[in-house]
């Protein structure tokens, strides 16, 4: 296991404060085995649903992760629950029975042997006393459940056996409420989801189900976790899966000022790029992944550092053409097409220091520049797809772009959003 680190606060925008954005090589050197780094830093104007992970090679995919919950004293759905507390609180991993830098055959990862619920899980094989999560309610209250995805690779299906959810936040962004009663989440992403507990009481299976680069199946309580009324017995439960109403991302609009930046309609923003991925099979020792042709190096001297000591164009810093330097206060759009699944489609897509606009998703053909949702990580799609954001080149500082599919061997695209000249 990778001794050295770093930790991102994934969601929080350091906005002022980039050095603490916690990115090994981009905004500073891994913290050294026995030495440290204090992260100080102020958030705020930020609410919600938020996680921190080491920011280093496949070191997260050991453990180094956790939920990080923002309680918001003005929470304008506060009347719409009852309990929003840790024990509300539900976590989304896959584990594998090895470090994961040894999970992997010619750089690319294992399947996962277990889909871990709050940090519990069976696998193919397990015995069957293996302990599950379980998420304990009482008949009549109404649960704001906080779902964090703190996957290495797959994404996972969600949903709580014969009740519905009320989906009030994407990302540590208020949505307006949207029911349903099944959820795709990528690895990165947070939902809160308001549940009534208005069923008999009973057991009722919580399922987490990984798409085909995990190992999808319910068998034995795979893939699961306990949904426990007070007053049910302690056993498994028996219910049986009932989603009929998934998630559609294209139908969820932000609350506070939906409008996409820019102008309502396609070039309608100051600046376009498109990140097209790509994958070297011929490259050695094994294939790796490129975003417009280019795949990105660690730096020996973190991006921010060169900055600091003079660099004063995108040119001047390394790695070369793995940096865009963007101007202050300008509406930016990215596009990026989608990818099959065979070269790890789709991906889930992280922009560092800002919230951005999903005009286009990437399961979908339609474009909404009026209301779209606010979030900080997106899915791309497959082959056929094509996500575009919007977002506000407002907070100075090297920002990193790029997806979570296990950190071995992942593209990146660093993001300047004012110009080098202005530090």
């Amino acid at each position: 296991m990778v001794r050295s680190t770093s930790i991102h606060w994934h969601g929080i925008l350091q906005h002022r404060t980039p050095w603490a954005d916690g990115v090994s090589f981009v905004t500073q050197c891994p913290i050294a085995p026995n030495d440290s780094f204090l992260y100080d830093f102020t958030v705020p104007d930020q609410a919600g649903t938020y996680w921190y992970h080491s920011h280093l090679s496949t070191q997260y995919c050991d453990g180094l992760r956790g939920p990080l919950i923002i309680y918001d004293p003005h929470d304008p759905y506060k009347k719409l629950y009852d309990v929003d507390d840790e024990s509300t609180i539900i976590t989304l991993a896959d584990w594998y029975h090895e470090p994961a830098k040894k999970a992997s055959v010619n750089g690319q990862p294992l399947s996962p042997y277990s889909t871990l619920i709050n940090g519990k899980g069976r696998w193919k094989g397990s015995p069957a006393n293996t302990s599950l999560a379980v998420v304990s309610v009482k008949k009549g209250l109404r649960y704001r459940f906080r779902i964090i995805g703190m996957s290495c690779d797959p994404n996972f299906t969600f949903s709580i056996d014969q009740h519905q959810m009320t989906i009030i936040e994407a990302d540590g962004q208020y949505t307006s409420p949207l029911t349903v009663d099944q959820l795709q989440i990528f690895a990165g992403q947070r939902y809160s989801v308001v549940v009534n507990a208005n069923q008999d009481v009973g057991n009722y299976w919580i399922r987490a189900n990984p798409d085909p680069r995990g190992v999808p199946g319910f068998d034995g309580g795979r893939n699961s976790a306990i949904f426990r009324y007070h007053g049910a017995p302690h056993c498994d439960p028996k219910t049986n899966l009932t989603a009929k109403n998934p998630l559609k991302e294209s139908n969820l609009h932000a609350l506070y000022q939906p409008a996409a930046p820019g102008l309502p309609y396609m070039g309608g923003a100051d600046i376009h790029l498109l990140l097209n991925i790509s994958v070297n099979l011929t490259h050695t020792p094994f294939p790796n992944y490129l975003i417009n042709n280019v795949t990105f190096v660690p730096p020996t001297i973190p991006a921010l550092l060169q900055i600091m000591s003079g660099a004063q164009t995108a040119q001047d810093l390394l790695p070369q053409r793995s940096y865009y330097e963007l101007p202050r206060n300008r509406v930016v759009e990215l596009t990026i097409p989608g990818t099959p699944f065979e070269f790890g489609g789709p991906h889930p897509f992280h922009l560092h220091g800002h919230s951005f606009s999903v005009v286009r998703s990437g399961d979908s053909d339609q474009y909404n520049y009026i209301n779209p949702v606010r979030r900080d990580v997106v899915n791309t799609g497959f082959v056929d797809g094509n996500t575009t954001i919007r977002f506000v080149t407002d907070s100075a500082g090297p920002w990193f772009f790029h997806w979570y599919v296990f950190e071995l061997n992942l593209c990146y695209t660093g993001i300047h959003s004012e110009r080098i000249k202005s530090y």
